[in-house]
């Protein structure tokens, strides 16, 4: 082999290790992937139970064929043991219902089968359902001996006669049965009071400690669902729909997801009052009256074309006594994401209405929530409510806005004399023409940064305003002009195509908040007008509404209603405040104060000391 050749070989062997290195996975990259693997397994792990057990009856319908009685009783003792006699039967439909929500169950499973919401709609006219048929898995998981056994597609025997019960007047029961051999059964107990999002749900065992293994400590609870779109804008309903929780005595938190693609699981390892499967404005949750010893939640989100938005799991493990086990209670939430009536109902449920971080929640909970609700006693339309809640924060801050005008008024009438320094001091004395220009700031008494302050102070209220919109279920279905709802974009053209980033609509609401908002910043700009602006800042300034117009052109049409009127009160304040400010006066009292002595500070007095020290050392 030649020296070349040589060369040329080790040149190959080189670039190839290199490109092993730069292609390799990172470690957030392998943590990602292993977090996906394990969501879609517990996904995948709980779908398969169905067809598990459906598999086993079909062995069983197989092998009974021709089958004398007494070997088909043998053939579904090996496969389910007691529950030999639930492997049969005929699916029945059950219903409790009240005012607010109307549940249906079904004999197999002894499951809620569907929950409606009875005041709600999706945005296409149909009935909000959070459970939804044979998309939901909901089944106990326990062993018998040495038998798996799941109860979804058991048959149940409901107690009752009655298919439908109204629970307007008093509450109603519907007692759903698995029998498990002699004097031993499960019970499922549904109760529903009247004028109550509540479905209380109570597993009670009698004689199952001769069933169950004699080392069982905990029964599981499997429960999934598919979790489908209910607002017009689908990324939203899927940007708010996450799984959230409640540690036992103890704060609720959320399954953390980077993005809402993103797979996601949580062991929650230690004692659990409640899980909520949550939407944008509607959650599933169940409650544990005292509590779940530990779960596994799990998110995965199916292709964008697909429905559902998302799916969503969780593993329960809950206590198990044996033979002096008391009824496991539990409680079904099936409701509105209202924060008012979240609150009434106590244990953290608030926590379902996306507020912002704790700081923004606390504006939003003692403010913005309360004046809201104050207004609509007062104001039928939620559009007018909007704009009055946007006048009064307006005023309320206005003393800022005051101060932010005067400071840009004190900065235009010093635009002349930053102009002579300017001439002074070339661009090659860059250091020079700012110590020269802060002199003049600070003899004229003027704080360059006094436009910026009462600004950066109004920006935790403009934040709980753009995260209370979006989550307040009030303006759900509330028109307004030519927007049919408040809570989603209002569209005046559907496009035939999607333009990237903005969306295959334009929302009128949103033109009028950008252009607003270019007024405004134009106005702003020539009020502080300066001979020195920041590089870049103009463009910048200008750009903002373009970059707002794609952000917020699928944002709920309320959010856009807001910060536009809130734009035309600033433009109608400027205009208003311009007109009492009279700049010659302003002027002549900053030239007063710049014939003033300027009070050194004992930190300049140190600066200046220093450098005379220096300038004292250098000449040696």
């Amino acid at each position: 082999m030649d020296k070349k050749s040589l060369i040329g070989l080790v040149l190959m062997g080189v670039l190839l290790v290199a490109y092993s290195l730069f292609t390799r996975p990172s470690k957030e990259d392998l943590e990602k992937n292993q977090r996906y693997n394990d969501s879609v397994q517990q996904v995948e792990r709980q779908r398969s139970i169905d067809s598990q057990l459906k598999k086993s009856n079909d062995t069983i319908t197989q092998l009974t064929a021709a089958a004398t009685p007494e070997e088909l009783n043998r053939i579904k003792v090996d496969e389910l043991g007691a529950f030999a006699a639930a492997s049969t039967g005929e699916e029945k439909f059950f219903f409790l219902e009240n005012k607010k929500i109307k549940v249906r169950f079904t004999s197999k499973g002894g499951r809620p089968y569907s929950a409606e919401l009875k005041d709600y709609k999706t945005f296409e006219g149909k009935p909000v359902l959070l459970f939804d048929g044979e998309t939901t898995h909901f089944s106990l998981q326990f062993f018998t001996q040495n038998k798996a056994i799941a109860t979804q597609n058991l048959y149940f025997l409901p107690q009752t006669a009655e298919v439908s019960q109204d629970a307007q007047t008093g509450a109603k029961t519907l007692v759903m049965r698995l029998p498990a051999g002699e004097g031993s059964f499960i019970d499922f107990v549904y109760t529903l009071e009247p004028d109550s999002y509540k479905l209380s749900y109570t597993i009670r065992m009698q004689g199952m400690d001769q069933v169950l293994g004699k080392n069982t400590t905990m029964i599981d609870l499997d429960w999934l669902m598919d979790i489908r779109q209910q607002e017009k804008w689908k990324k939203g309903d899927a940007q708010y729909a996450t799984v959230q929780y409640k540690y036992f005595q103890s704060d609720p938190g959320k399954l953390k997801q980077s993005t809402i693609k993103d797979p996601a699981s949580e062991n929650l390892a230690t004692k659990v009052e409640w899980i909520g499967f949550k939407q944008q404005f509607f959650s599933t949750v169940l409650m544990a009256n005292n509590y779940m010893t530990s779960a596994r939640i799990n998110s995965v989100t199916p292709e964008e074309t697909a429905d559902p938005i998302k799916t969503f799991s969780a593993e329960i493990s809950l206590p198990y006594g044996g033979a002096s086990q008391e009824d496991i209670a539990l409680t079904f939430y099936f409701i509105p994401n209202h924060y008012k009536t979240l609150k009434a109902e106590g244990h953290d449920l608030t926590q379902l209405v996306d507020l912002g971080w704790k700081f923004i929640a606390w504006i939003n909970k003692w403010f913005v929530i309360n004046i809201f609700h104050w207004l609509e006693g007062i104001v039928g339309n939620y559009g007018i409510i909007i704009i009055i809640l946007t006048i009064f924060f307006k005023l309320l801050v206005f003393p800022l806005s005051y101060k932010s005008f005067i400071s840009g008024a004190k900065m235009k009438v010093l635009k002349p004399q930053i102009d002579e320094i300017n001439k002074k001091y070339g661009a090659d004395k860059a250091m020079e023409k700012q110590q020269a220009t802060m002199a003049l700031y600070k003899k004229a008494g003027v704080n360059p940064l006094g436009g910026c302050l009462p600004t950066l102070l109004q920006m935790p209220i403009w934040i709980a305003l753009f995260r209370f919109f979006p989550s307040s279920i009030e303006l759900r279905g509330k028109p307004f002009l030519w927007a049919a709802d408040l809570s989603t974009y209002d569209s005046i053209l559907n496009l035939p195509f999607t333009i990237p980033g903005y969306g295959a609509h334009i929302s009128l609401f949103t033109l009028l908040m950008a252009a607003s908002m270019l007024v405004t910043t134009k106005m702003s700009m020539d009020q502080t007008q300066t001979a020195q602006p920041v590089p870049g800042m103009k463009v910048m300034m200008y750009m903002m509404p373009v970059m707002m117009l794609f952000w917020f052109n699928s944002y709920a049409a309320g959010l856009s209603v807001y910060y536009f009127f809130s734009n035309v009160f600033s433009y109608l304040q400027q205009i208003i405040v311009k007109r009492f400010i009279d700049e010659e006066k302003i002027l002549n009292k900053l030239k007063e104060n710049q014939k003033k002595p300027v009070k050194k500070s004992k930190f300049q007095d140190r600066l200046d000391q220093l450098a005379k020290d220096r300038g004292i050392q250098t000449k040696r």
